[in-house]
């Protein structure tokens, strides 16, 4: 009794400790979107600078993924030559800079509510350009699923009363450049045994993705930072939106370590969710029901795409799991037959 009561309370420890990380990361993200909202909006704070808040935040991760591994060795380094770096961490990080530079830039033009209903085509996105690079198989039906988000995205857009054409090709871009930038880490990374974690993914890819924002910044938004004399840097506000920022990825780090990717990816749909309520309720944002109608059969073909991957790792998993037993079976029917054979030489001498 004693030990099943024990191990009851080591599950449900599991459990309240799982949804503890699942509650974190969907506040911490759900925190960074609306502060990087609230900075941005010429209506809130009035900064519209993106390519400086994402180099801020850069600069701030960098110096803190580099005291953790460095100087506080929380986080063992992954040893990585100068050529694996400059041929397979460079380009990332230039996918991501351009990635965050865009979607950072959508929040000028777009509510919270609409950006979420469009980051509903990264499935489609990552499956497309997976099968560009010949990582993931065609398949009619996932194609067909593909095709039934795309259209419930659709259906959301011709129904958004804010319709913004550039906010809608920046926050597109944004998803492109992410989804490549996925592939990417499976093409160039992965394939060589290489896996960062989200801190040490910090410590490489950060200094990079400030460098490469650095050329577009100094075109584009030091002449106008030049002209606006009545600024001044709030350490404040971007202090606690760059924590956030990092500690958003701290969470990642918890919640894939201690749960799963997938476990991820439906947190990902509540914090969605919750985010439309939001923009609706507090910031005021009008969703209207073709909104809804068409996020909701985009939702419907993530979750459908999500369950897909999940029986998909679960027939991978028992594959393996037969194989691993028939290899076994095969290893102790020789050592029987070995011992066999030891016993007939025996009784014939």
């Amino acid at each position: 009794m004693g030990k099943g009561g024990s191990l009851s309370d080591g599950v449900i420890k599991k459990i309240l400790l799982s949804y503890t990380y699942v509650a974190i990361w969907i506040f911490l993200s759900f925190t960074v979107i609306v502060y990087n909202k609230y900075i941005l909006d010429k209506k809130m704070y009035n900064w519209p600078f993106p390519i400086s808040l994402t180099m801020i935040h850069m600069s701030f991760c960098s110096t803190l993924a580099f005291l953790l591994i460095k100087v506080f060795k929380v986080v063992e380094p992954v040893s990585m030559s100068r050529e694996v770096y400059l041929s397979s961490v460079v380009p990332i990080g230039a996918l991501y800079s351009l990635s965050l530079w865009l979607s950072n830039s959508a929040y000028i033009y777009l509510s919270v509510s609409f950006i979420q209903m469009l980051k509903a085509l990264m499935p489609v996105a990552v499956y497309s350009i997976g099968v560009l690079f010949k990582k993931e198989g065609f398949k009619t039906d996932t194609m067909v699923n593909m095709l039934s988000i795309s259209f419930g995205v659709a259906i959301a857009a011709y129904g958004e009363a804010r319709f913004d054409t550039w906010g809608v090709i920046l926050q597109l871009g944004a998803v492109a450049f992410e989804a490549t930038r996925l592939v990417m880490i499976q093409i160039l990374l992965t394939s060589k045994g290489i896996t960062l974690n989200p801190i040490t993914s910090l410590y490489y890819v950060a200094p990079c993705c400030f460098v490469f924002l650095l050329v577009p910044w100094i075109f584009v938004e030091l002449p106008v930072l030049k002209e606006t004399s009545s600024f001044h840097f709030d350490f404040a506000i971007f202090g606690t939106n760059s924590l956030c920022a990092f500690a958003l990825n701290l969470a990642v780090f918890l919640l894939v370590g201690k749960t799963s990717a997938l476990t991820m990816n439906v947190a990902g749909v509540v914090k969605d969710w919750l985010l439309i309520a939001f923009s609706w309720s507090v910031i005021k944002d009008t969703v209207t029901p073709i909104n809804l109608f068409g996020y909701g059969l985009a939702f419907l073909g993530v979750a459908y795409y999500n369950h897909s991957k999940l029986q998909a790792l679960k027939a991978k998993e028992a594959q393996k799991k037969t194989a691993q037993a028939d290899e076994e079976a095969g290893r102790l029917l020789e050592e029987r037959e070995s011992e066999g054979n030891g016993k007939k030489s025996e009784s014939q001498s």
